[in-house]
């Protein structure tokens, strides 16, 4: 199971929300790059990055940060927020991010993620399902739409999508742990594609347990900038 721990950049800083409430912000790191170079110094091979002002913006706000971190520490890095086109995810690419996700555009376009997967394949594209009591959120989490989240995520895998990451929305930087049950409903709908979880974890336990439900991946963000996960722990695991 892959471990990826999360970088959140609103403002050039690495932050992290509290129930994805912008106004509920802690900033963890003054330098995103800094806390990459802590994350790849530890042996970690792989980081989730947010872009949180692309998010709101509807644009790679922040790619050149995004670009630089990849370049100076050689990590593998998937990226999200505010993608929007498809010429944003080709510089992505061409910047030599591992995997860009979609996330908005997936509940309103999916001709979108047809012809995003149809370019760039789906060892590149994944998208990200993100979710307030079941149903997708959107637009930086601003709005909730009516779209189930099973629903979506199965029309999504029928269009070739191999790679999901889900967030449950409440649980997000509460340490309340992962919403076990969501990510069970979830692998049981999907035939292929595979589901990296999100928000929530707050101890090691959680990645055992989420480990026995059978998730590709975890994005630990809060539990380790709290301090209840150490990198020297998530190493080991």
């Amino acid at each position: 199971m892959q471990i990826l721990p999360a970088i959140d950049i609103k403002n050039g800083r690495a932050v992290r929300l509290y129930q994805g409430d912008f106004n509920q912000e802690t900033v963890v790191n003054e330098s995103p790059l800094t806390q990459a170079e802590i994350f790849a110094q530890s042996g970690v091979d792989y980081i989730h990055v947010v872009d949180l002002d692309g998010a709101l913006d509807g644009q790679a706000t922040n790619a050149q940060l995004i670009a630089e971190i990849k370049a100076k520490t050689g990590l593998k890095i998937e990226v999200g927020g505010g993608i929007r086109s498809i010429a944003q995810i080709e510089a992505y690419l061409q910047a030599g991010i591992d995997r860009v996700i979609i996330g908005s555009m997936a509940v309103k376009s999916p001709d979108f993620v047809s012809e995003s997967l149809q370019r760039f394949g789906s060892d590149k594209i994944v998208v990200g399902i993100d979710a307030k009591a079941g149903m997708v959120a959107t637009e930086g989490w601003l709005e909730v739409s009516d779209v189930d989240y099973l629903i979506l995520a199965k029309k999504m895998e029928d269009l070739g999508v191999r790679l999901f990451v889900y967030t449950d929305v409440d649980r997000d930087g509460t340490l309340a742990g992962p919403n076990f049950e969501h990510y069970q409903h979830l692998i049981d709908k999907l035939d292929e594609a595979k589901v990296i979880a999100s928000g929530g974890v707050h101890a090691m336990s959680d990645l055992v347990t989420l480990e026995k439900i059978g998730v590709h991946g975890v994005i630990v963000g809060k539990a380790y900038y709290s301090g209840a996960i150490t990198l020297s722990q998530l190493a080991e695991f």
